[in-house]
């Protein structure tokens, strides 16, 4: 029996991926084993599975027949697992997951890395990443995302919390430039921006408490020497006295306790943000999976101050 499953998982990443060198990837091994393992599944099965040259492959016959039984046994493979999984079987095996760079290394990876000393056969694989990945596509498991989700049939989600965004500045700059009281003060004074690709984020705020409703309007344009696509790189200019930054509560607690940046307009808002735990849809969510989304449900509000 498991000599018949040597090489199956290999061959369905293999079409699933679309290419030898990304299921290599996937799997974490060279090309030259997938291809050993293909070359030995086709042996053993007496048949060509997968047409191949330097430019394309495609499945034969036999290989479409063999694919489709393949992810039927694999399906079936799975829902044991997944059962033993939900029965209280400690979470093992590599789970890959997908962070935003700062709120990954600030409040992501501290969740992550007590996961991995509570679950010492759980592998953590973090990617650190302002890209939108495709998580099918790239074979990663978990992904953390901050705004609106674009709708998917492939993908899940939950939600973690709501990122709010406020202004801060340094003390030196307050004393230079003066404390704005209003969105309309904002009018002359020096930001820093933040940028993606040559386009620079626009300001916008929200009279009212944290958390509650208000009228959402843009702020006045503001004088900008600088703009920067990394929030801790525009806050350590913030702090350096180079102008006012929207940067996410999370990130500005910090060094607002201890005085390196101070709040201002702190009855105001941008627009908050939803963070959400996303991954690929699966009818039995494995172990690793489900442990890591409900570490970060059960720690990530108290991080971002909800």
């Amino acid at each position: 029996m498991t000599d018949n499953l040597d090489g199956v998982a290999t061959f369905v990443q293999v079409v699933e991926a679309g290419s030898f060198a990304l299921a290599a990837e996937r799997m974490n091994l060279t090309r030259s084993a997938v291809g050993k393992a293909i070359a030995r599944l086709e042996t053993r099965l007496g048949a060509r599975l997968i047409h191949r040259s330097t430019r394309s492959q495609s499945l034969t016959a036999e290989g479409q027949a063999y694919y489709e039984g393949c992810v039927r046994a694999l399906a079936e493979l799975d829902n044991a697992q997944a059962a033993l999984d939900h029965s209280g079987i400690e979470p093992t095996g590599r789970l890959r997951v997908s962070v935003p760079e700062a709120f990954g290394h600030l409040c992501v990876a501290p969740v992550l890395l007590d996961l991995a000393r509570q679950y010492p056969k759980l592998q953590i694989d973090l990617s650190f990443t302002d890209r939108m990945t495709d998580l099918v596509e790239e074979g990663i498991d978990l992904a953390v995302r901050i705004g609106e989700l674009r709708d998917s049939t492939t993908l899940a989600a939950r939600r973690l919390g709501t990122q709010h965004v406020v202004i801060g500045a340094s003390p030196a700059y307050l004393a230079q430039y003066g404390t704005p009281a209003s969105l309309d003060d904002l009018a002359g004074h020096i930001g820093i921006a933040y940028s993606s690709g040559g386009n620079v984020a626009p300001w916008w705020g929200a009279q009212g408490p944290m958390g509650t409703d208000g009228v959402v309007k843009p702020a006045p344009p503001l004088r900008s020497q600088i703009s920067m696509d990394d929030i801790q790189a525009i806050a350590a200019a913030a702090i350096d006295g180079y102008g006012l930054a929207w940067l996410p509560c999370w990130l500005l607690t910090r060094f607002a306790q201890s005085g390196a940046l101070v709040p201002v307009l702190d009855s105001y808002r941008v627009r908050s943000q939803e963070i959400y735990a996303v991954w690929p849809k699966e009818r039995h969510l494995r172990a690793k999976t489900r442990v890591a989304i409900d570490a970060l449900k059960a720690r990530i509000p108290a991080m971002i101050g909800e």
